[in-house]
């Protein structure tokens, strides 16, 4: 495979398959960005941008609103094949959360959060940018309407209430319809990169930080590819399940057979997808619907 790129966007597990031109247009802004000859990781974070761009997707300008109902915070991630790797968790208030995510790279630090991200994001020119739209609104809305309406006597007793001033039932696996953003590449040269973008779940306190930001949990790269994973952050990230798929296929097996394995270490009842590509294969698998696109040259 020597010579030859390779792209996998996804826009979320749980997210339908009908949006699958997101994914598909992220993939074009990636080709573009390695036709241009530029690195693997310029075309994972040139495919996230478009992705957070898409308020179809929970990313960005699709972020959800937090549990309070007036905060979105965001996490972001990028990671390379040779172990360059920047992060931020619980940003507010900018645009596009993987643009600052590289920025962080580029220093001693691996993951900035909260308000020194934003502090951070100032410092580098990235402008204030308020991402609360009405659609984040309405899903807020039924969500509350959802927590008011149901009891969920089947959950883990730890996962069945916060209190913000009054009770709330806390309905445990992913309930948004989109998860998670994410893009793996590999570029002519044989590099890998990967890129997570997220705004989280509705049902999720401030200041909770998912498995997307965080190096082996949300994502994974190294010289024997790159994987991002989606779905529920909390089951991912005691899996750290990237490394693992990461693992796997860097003892030789296909990225499907290790993505598919990956799976397997899940109940169903737990959302989990998976985006890999290797020197010799790419795939996208998800235990729900989920959009993705593929694109090898």
């Amino acid at each position: 495979m020597a010579g030859r790129w390779a792209v996998v966007v996804h826009g979320g597990s749980g997210s339908s398959s009908a949006f699958k031109d997101g994914p598909a247009a992220a993939c074009n802004a990636a080709v573009e960005s390695l036709r241009r000859g530029e690195s693997a990781l310029e075309a994972a974070v040139a495919a996230a941008v478009v992705m957070e761009d898409d308020a179809r997707f929970n990313a960005g300008t699709g972020s959800n609103l937090r549990l309070d109902g007036v905060t979105i915070e965001m996490d972001a991630a990028a990671m390379t094949s040779d172990a360059r790797f920047g992060a931020v968790g619980c940003i507010r208030r900018v645009k596009n959360p993987i643009l600052v995510a590289c920025e962080v790279m580029k220093t001693p630090h691996l993951l900035l959060c909260g308000e020194g991200a934003a502090a951070f994001a100032r410092q580098h020119g990235f402008p204030d940018h308020d991402p609360i739209s009405d659609r984040a609104r309405e899903k807020y809305r039924l969500a509350r309407t959802n927590l008011n309406a149901r009891t969920f006597e089947n959950e883990r007793p730890e996962r069945r209430r916060f209190d913000l001033g009054e009770q709330w039932n806390f309905p445990g696996s992913q309930q948004d319809d989109c998860d998670t953003i994410g893009a793996v590449v590999r570029d002519e040269k044989g590099r890998f990169a990967v890129a997570n973008s997220t705004g989280g779940v509705t049902y999720m306190l401030p200041g909770r930080i998912g498995d997307s930001p965080l190096l082996g949990a949300g994502l994974y790269a190294g010289r024997s590819g790159a994987v991002a994973a989606t779905g529920d952050g909390e089951e991912i990230t005691r899996k750290l399940l990237s490394k693992q798929v990461y693992d796997w296929m860097g003892s030789g097996m296909p990225a499907e057979e290790a993505c598919r394995r990956g799976l397997d270490l899940f109940t169903n009842q737990v959302s989990v997808g998976l985006i890999a590509v290797s020197a010799d294969g790419f795939c996208g698998v998800s235990n729900r619907d989920m959009a993705w696109a593929s694109a090898e040259e």
